[in-house]
């Protein structure tokens, strides 16, 4: 609907020697706040300039040239104030629309607009010294769906996990079980187990501050090959990493490419003892090996410690390295915005070190995740973990269906899961991915509102309607006069491939899950308005096709969120 409006305003404009890209008219096109004021609006203050006129008239002298030349598209143009507005032919657009979805189904929406080729997307990266929490599941959620959406897009995607299995964070946990544990083995989830002696070393140190620097000198016997210290990480990462697998199997995460701060941080010891030869980097006075970056605007950057023992960036330099090594065309780091600067740090460094790969590099940073009492402290125990949450939904959403009716439990326990998945990951996204957040259990899991479970009622309801007409596959039927809950409702559906589209340039998922909410919302006022199973048959068939229409655009888009639906709630 909209392409024929970029079409004819592009016409419109070359007719006056107005070099304008059609993506930028399209980006211009406005909807109007009143269905009374048209379908789409284009705004003539960018041509004010330019043509040196007024952008009023500029828009009755464009809305009398279009008229004169109106496709069977659209049914008239009208300058609103600065405004050109466009009334499209509903009969025959509606038709359209419905006529693509119903054939393309779940490839409705799909484009190569946002084609990449090869991309690696890591995500979400974490500590083995500690359970997954609140903020890897926004973490996982925008990693997922921006994987999803450029797939969509016909991009390869390689959904890449980067572990840091060794460093001082883990040798805390590893002290405090090696003074506490007593050999003991895990009475609850192992990585939650393997998170206990994390927080408890916190505790021990404030007691005794000596233990940070023995957590130190066993990172270094790490570094050395300390058998017994080797063992010990062995078989503590070992409960880490069973216990994370079964995070990421239960939140529907599956990596193609895993890497290991252990076996790679040698290489970033190379990468940064090649770059001290060449003078990239220098040796400052206590030993560390650092970079200068304060005529870049940044900081002096410390790349490895002076008793030998690396970091991060360490790490990182070797890591960018490695995926550039699988011939991908872009790799994608999701990661919080507390990180933005250690991004901008790695970034400069390979372009200096000459590596080419340097300019398709990008850091995917989103904002932090709280809770409705404050921020998390891992050190100190004050952290929501993944498992604990999406329990606690999971249970809410029991509850609620428990309300509502009586199921068999095996159906009770899938639908309860599905349901809370999809209130966790949709509270996730639909905040914008750039801004900070707090997180709200009972906020997320209501079926009426802005949530996930709303979308998957609003789904079951589509299904409902269709499976009580009996009809497997709709075929034909033609469009009349369309009521203006109908055609508000087809008007949505057509603008999901823009959405999809947007939402892939921007590496946004918010986008699309606004886009699921208002799609819904005009579905409810659609199905309250507008009869279905006791219309005359010509409108019941049309009207059938449109709520199949409705059901299959709405599958797609929850599914670009990682969200999967229930034919029944």
């Amino acid at each position: 609907m909209k392409s024929e409006v970029v079409k004819i305003l592009s016409i419109i404009l070359v007719e006056n020697r107005i070099n304008f890209p059609n993506e930028e008219i399209e980006k211009l096109i406005e909807i109007p706040p009143s269905s009374e004021m048209g379908d789409f609006a284009f705004p003539c203050f960018v041509l004010a300039k330019e043509m040196k006129k007024s952008p009023n008239l500029i828009a009755e002298d464009f809305a009398k040239k279009i008229t004169k030349n109106l496709t069977d598209k659209i049914e008239k143009v009208k300058a609103i104030g600065p405004y050109i507005n466009f009334f499209l032919n509903k009969q025959q657009d509606s038709e359209k629309v419905l006529k693509e979805i119903l054939k393309l189904k779940n490839s409705y929406g799909k484009n190569s607009d946002n084609k990449i080729g090869r991309v690696m997307i890591e995500f979400p990266s974490p500590n083995t010294n500690k359970p997954l929490h609140l903020g890897h599941l926004r973490n996982m959620a925008i990693g997922e769906s921006v994987s999803r959406i450029l797939e969509f897009g016909g991009n390869k995607v390689i959904r890449a996990n980067q572990t840091n299995d060794r460093g001082i964070h883990i040798c805390k946990s590893m002290l405090a079980y090696q003074k506490s544990g007593n050999g003991k083995k895990p009475d609850k989830k192992p990585d939650h187990f393997v998170g206990d002696f994390y927080v408890m070393f916190s505790k021990m140190a404030k007691e005794n501050p000596g233990l940070e620097k023995e957590a130190q000198e066993m990172l270094v016997k790490w570094e050395k090959g300390d058998k017994d210290v080797l063992a010990l990480w062995k078989k503590m990462n070992k409960w880490a990493f069973d216990g994370m697998d079964e995070t990421y199997k239960r939140f529907g995460i599956k990596h193609d490419a895993n890497y290991y701060e252990s076996k790679i941080y040698t290489k970033g010891k190379e990468i940064i003892f090649d770059g001290l030869n060449k003078g990239i980097f220098k040796k400052r006075d206590d030993g560390a090996i650092i970079i200068d970056l304060t005529n870049d605007g940044l900081d002096e950057k410390v790349v490895l410690r002076a008793d030998g023992t690396s970091i991060y960036i360490t790490q990182d330099l070797a890591l960018a390295k490695l995926k550039a090594e699988k011939n991908i065309d872009g790799s994608i780091y999701v990661t919080g915005n507390e990180q933005d600067y250690h991004f901008k740090v790695l970034f400069l460094i390979l372009k200096k070190l000459g590596f080419k790969f340097a300019d398709n590099l990008k850091h995917l940073s989103y904002g932090m995740v709280g809770l409705p009492e404050g921020k998390m402290k891992s050190r100190e125990g004050n952290v929501v973990d993944a498992d604990e949450l999406m329990d606690e939904v999971q249970n809410l959403a029991r509850e609620e269906l428990e309300k509502r009716q009586k199921l068999p439990k095996r159906e009770l326990e899938k639908r309860a899961s599905k349901i809370a998945l999809s209130a966790i990951k949709y509270h996730f996204l639909k905040t914008d991915i750039f801004k900070n957040m707090v997180f709200d259990p009972k906020e997320s899991i209501s079926f009426d509102g802005n949530t996930g479970p709303y979308l998957l009622y609003s789904y079951a309801r589509a299904n409902s309607i269709l499976k009580k007409a009996k009809v497997k596959e709709i075929k034909k039927f033609s469009v009349g006069k369309f009521e203006k809950q109908e055609w508000e409702l087809t008007k949505k559906l057509s603008e999901f491939p823009v959405v999809v589209k947007d939402a892939g340039e921007k590496y946004n998922p918010s986008l699309i899950a606004h886009y699921s909410y208002e799609l819904a919302q005009l579905f409810n006022e659609f199905y309250h308005a507008c009869s279905v199973m006791e219309a005359e048959k010509n409108k019941r068939d049309c009207r059938l096709a449109l709520v199949e229409s409705f059901k299959i655009v709405l599958k797609n888009s929850l599914n670009l969120l990682g969200i999967e639906t229930l034919e029944e709630m």
